[in-house]
């Protein structure tokens, strides 16, 4: 069987060896330690516009420390991006509050401003003002950030935004996970870089993110023994982890501008093929391209999505359908839904192509054979 090509895996720079050195040579091995400082200050410095960081042990625990951090309890409703992964609406569950899933727009994929409005404004008229709003940039294309957060503070409703898989990513220069009250970063095995597991919370206030790192060492007060007034949460960063991030900061730059050749190339080779279709980034959007996706339309292209899945999966080559959305998944189709169908179209005819920055030429071009033989 050929080598495995897959969608997106780790890729290392060569420089975290050297963080995660220091710390056995320090005996920095317990959860907290200069690395996690460190990496917090790189993202700090790398995010720009007066923002401030708590590294935490994963994304989805920076999203649930974000409602909590924002009062959502049980019986409150926040606004969820219908088309993303789990992991962005399952904290809400987490603090007994109800996702309101909400459908997308069809020029970044993301939540659209207009279908927000009018799901705030019909649950405001059924009584539950939304606690909430949680937009998604997708694949690292910025959602409407401007248009959402217009909306977001004519209702006086905060915002949650989840850049898991848009560190880099900006608008008009801004970097994603710095537009909304509280921003969270994800730097799983998968994205465009990585600490192992781990992730980010993310607030233009000093004191709300001092008051994260306070729930995420389990909420411990001031006092020679153990005492809580607050429940907490195990959920920093462990410095080891922390080295890996340091080391990989280091390159955040180059696999940014890597991930976005192979979005040129896949561009390029299919550019003006029928049936195949990109999502282009609008005026003074910049997407890191996470992901390179498609839409196969298969009147046009002669094929179907899951004909190339299949197709690629056959050479071993890892594809992915886009995230199928939160209002049709089992565990949250009971929940209110407002949309056009937006988003059910781009789960049946969308596709995550392989992505990852360590692709080589070769790669690519058993990737290309295989989309060129479907074409032909």
């Amino acid at each position: 069987m050929k080598p495995k090509i897959w969608l997106s895996s780790p890729h290392m720079g060569g420089n975290e060896e050297q963080f995660v050195k220091e710390a056995f040579e320090t005996n920095w091995i317990a959860p907290l330690g200069p690395n996690v400082n460190g990496f917090e200050q790189d993202l700090e410095l790398f995010l720009n516009h007066d923002c401030h960081v708590a590294a935490l042990s994963s994304g989805t625990a920076g999203l649930h420390l974000a409602l909590v951090l924002l009062g959502v309890k049980a019986g409150d409703e926040v606004i969820c991006q219908s088309m993303t992964f789990s992991a962005t609406a399952n904290p809400i569950t987490y603090v007994g509050a109800t996702p309101v899933f909400v459908d997308s727009e069809k020029d970044t994929w993301n939540i659209s401003p207009t279908l927000l409005e009018a799901a705030i404004k019909d649950r405001i008229a059924k009584g539950k003002k939304p606690k909430a709003i949680i937009p998604v940039h997708l694949y690292g294309m910025p959602a409407k950030m401007e248009e959402i957060t217009a909306v977001a503070r004519h209702y006086q409703i905060p915002v949650i935004e989840d850049a898991a898989e848009a560190l880099g990513s900006s608008i008009n220069g801004q970097k994603c996970g710095s537009f909304g009250d509280i921003g969270v970063l994800s730097f799983n095995g998968n994205k465009i870089i990585t600490t192992s597991g781990g992730g980010a919370l993310v607030s233009h206030s000093s004191a709300l993110v001092k008051d994260a790192r306070f729930l995420a060492t389990q909420a411990r007060d001031e006092a020679p023994h153990y005492q809580h007034s607050r429940i907490g949460y195990n959920y920093r960063m462990s410095n080891l982890c922390a080295g890996v991030g340091r080391g990989q900061m280091l390159i955040l730059a180059k696999r940014i501008e890597q991930r976005r050749s192979i979005y040129e190339q896949y561009h390029n080779h299919l550019a003006g093929k029928k049936g195949i279709e990109f999502v282009d980034e609008p005026s003074g959007y910049f997407s890191n391209r996470w992901l390179t996706t498609i839409l196969v339309d298969e009147n046009e292209a002669g094929f179907t999505r899951e004909d190339l899945r299949l197709a690629l999966e056959k050479e071993n080559i890892e594809s992915r359908p886009l995230w199928k959305p939160m209002h049709m998944q089992p565990v949250f189709e009971e929940y209110p839904f407002y949309g056009d169908g937006t988003a059910e179209q781009l789960f049946r005819d969308g596709l995550c192509l392989p992505s990852g920055s360590n692709l080589s030429n070769d790669d690519m071009a058993q990737i290309f054979a295989v989309i060129d033989t479907l074409l032909k």
